[in-house]
């Protein structure tokens, strides 16, 4: 369910002649597995959200003891949050960073700046690492983390079939709307989502697509979630120009709602950097003990929290409550957040913007009459998501597609327009896209000439003289010691299909062997790159895979075309003038000095291979 089976794409590539119907074709499996992915995400919520606290949902039970544990009385909220800290945050930390925080801004970066490459692990780990996060009282939706493993699913179809680049980011954008469109019963908003936000393009090339994997996505949420909406919500009747007035009134608040979101969650993070010196796989679960006390005091934060929106929305909670819910709700994702947790903002928006609106419709009710209170909490669910995300198109279509209502259309947009308009004024940045321009990336800015700009082809050089599976340790003592080459392919009999690599290292470690040793016994895999990959991809692929140098693959039918090492790639660095930096971005993200670090990284590993040659070679020389 989580990685799209080679045999499939093989066959969507075999079955189809035109590049348009395997484009189509591969489509398809994006929105099949991005249906299936958001059936899998909500059952594991829905998995561990029993498992940790005994209720279906603790956010609409109160503060409620818990019948796993009766003896702990409604202190279980205290320790739930520690217990799932200490699973999904070494979870997180050793097999992908990226997995931690709300997932939207990962894939915008995938699709702006990494030509829409994910690693395949990304969708299992968000997916286990989120629902454990949500399960244990994270208070986080599941809208995002569903975002970004429906968009891995893409670019593992895309790179397992090897689309070019910009096939392969359309094929994550189709996965982007197939998650939204699954899990909320919203294909429209899906697909706008996923132009508005991940694309941000709106090229009818891309529409038809996107919408393909959209309705199939959303075809298979119907199966399992039925036709009806998440929620419960209330009619709009025909609005007069007074409630016009409240409208524009709202907007102006949801944009100050929106921007404080985006400044609580971002200044959270910078307070945990400055605090926390400790591990980061133990940071979730040290920070769990605060979010666990938050619960205590308001159980309606834990998890995504949709039962205590729709009792908002539905006028059965006091407006006193339900502002001081909005500012639990802010402080308690911000929490979340910063501690390491994993989950989306797209759903806590949401939960603000309901008891906005709906604590703001209480008041108008009081004074006016008209409009019932909770239709004005569907206007500000849709304002403060679009001041926070700079989303309006998408706010307005998930709202009209939640209701069904038509009347609401016309308030709705008059809210998020002013929303949205004065979010921008107060804060160019969106929740998604200030993370990324915390770690230098500004999205908005065309990419600067580097190596991301640099095919691998272009370093690369000609394929060393390769080893046959049979090689015997003499035949590969003289090809070491005749050149400087530290690792040489083993190919199969056709000469271009890679079989392994050979090191020297291996080969010496062989000499003392009294038995008949060959190339296939001592060979070992290795990670690959096409010739179109750029360059700084594969700085990522040497620095983090420890060989001397890897193979490159043609993209058209992944015969072994080159070879690229690190001397190639630091050549390559210092023709360009190109240095990723490694300034420390104020979230702190460690991924983030990762990344920032991998030049640094070459230049140890070709130290290192320059040390190992100078070893083994007069080992291996007569």
């Amino acid at each position: 369910m989580w990685v799209v089976p080679r045999t499939l794409v093989a066959s969507a590539r075999s079955s189809f002649s035109g590049e348009r119907d395997r484009l189509a074709a591969l489509v398809v499996l994006v929105g099949v597995g991005a249906g299936l992915a958001a059936i899998a995400l909500r059952d594991l919520v829905v998995f561990f959200t029993r498992l940790f606290s005994g209720h279906a949902d603790p956010s609409g039970s109160g503060r409620v003891a818990n019948p796993h544990v009766p003896a702990l009385g409604v202190w279980w909220l205290v320790l739930a949050p520690v217990l799932g800290g200490l699973l999904y945050g070494p979870l997180v930390s050793r097999f992908a960073p990226e997995a931690r925080g709300h997932g939207v801004p990962e894939v915008m970066l995938a699709v702006n700046r990494l030509g829409g490459r994910i690693r395949p692990r990304v969708p299992l780990v968000k997916s286990l690492a989120s629902a454990l996060c949500i399960g244990s009282g994270g208070s986080v939706g599941r809208e995002g983390p569903i975002v970004q493993v429906a968009s891995a699913i893409g670019s593992v179809v895309g790179q397992l079939a090897r689309v070019p680049e910009e096939r392969l980011r359309l094929l994550v954008a189709c996965g982007a709307a197939g998650g939204i469109a699954a899990t909320f019963n919203a294909p429209i908003a899906g697909v706008f989502f996923a132009l508005e936000v991940i694309l941000r393009d709106f090229a009818v090339r891309s529409f038809g697509y996107v919408v393909i994997s959209a309705v199939i996505a959303n075809g298979i949420g119907r199966l399992a979630f039925g036709s009806e909406a998440f929620l419960s919500l209330p009619t709009f009747a025909t609005p007069t120009a007074g409630e016009y007035g409240l409208a524009v009134v709202l907007g102006v608040l949801a944009a100050l709602v929106g921007v404080a979101f985006i400044r609580i969650l971002y200044g959270s993070e910078d307070l945990a950097d400055r605090i926390w010196h400790g591990p980061e796989w133990l940071r979730p679960a040290a920070g769990g003990v605060l979010l666990g006390l938050l619960l205590l005091l308001l159980p309606q934060l834990y998890g995504v929290g949709y039962p205590a929106l729709g009792h908002a929305v539905e006028g059965h909670t006091a407006w006193t409550l339900m502002l001081l819910l909005l500012v639990g709700k802010l402080v308690a994702t911000s929490l979340t957040m910063a501690i390491g947790g994993s989950g989306g903002v797209f759903a806590p928006s949401l939960f603000a913007g309901a008891m906005l609106g709906s604590a703001f419709g209480s008041g108008a009710h009081a004074l006016f009459g008209g409009t019932p209170a909770g239709a004005f909490g569907l206007l500000g669910m849709g304002a403060v998501f679009a001041a926070a995300a700079r989303a309006p198109i998408t706010a307005v279509l998930i709202i009209f597609e939640l209701t069904g209502d038509y009347a609401i259309v016309p308030p709705l947009m008059v809210a998020v327009v002013i929303a949205t308009g004065l979010a921008d004024r107060l804060s160019p940045d969106s929740i998604y896209t200030l993370k990324l321009r915390r770690r230098g990336i500004d999205l908005d800015q065309p990419k600067a000439p580097g190596l991301d700009a640099i095919p691998v082809s272009e370093a690369m050089r000609p394929l060393p003289e390769p080893l046959a599976p049979s090689a015997s340790v003499p035949e590969m003592l003289a090809r070491f010691a005749s050149g400087s080459a530290l690792a040489i392919p083993v190919v199969d009999a056709d000469g271009a299909t890679i079989l392994g690599v050979v090191s020297a290292e291996a080969v010496e470690a062989a000499l003392p062997d009294d038995g008949v040793v060959y190339a296939r016994d001592i060979m070992h895999l290795t990670d690959t790159l096409h010739a179109s990959d750029p360059l700084e991809h594969a700085i990522r692929v040497l620095a983090q895979s420890g060989d001397e140098g890897v193979p490159v693959l043609a993209v058209t039918d992944g015969q072994a075309v080159g070879w690229i090492t690190h001397r190639d790639l630091l050549g390559a660095s210092a023709q360009t003038g190109h240095q990723p930096s490694r300034r420390r971005g104020p979230c702190g993200d460690a991924s983030d000095v990762r990344a920032g670090r991998l030049i640094q990284a070459l230049r140890q590993a070709s130290a290192a291979a320059s040390q190992t040659a100078a070893r083994t070679s007069s080992r291996l020389r007569p």
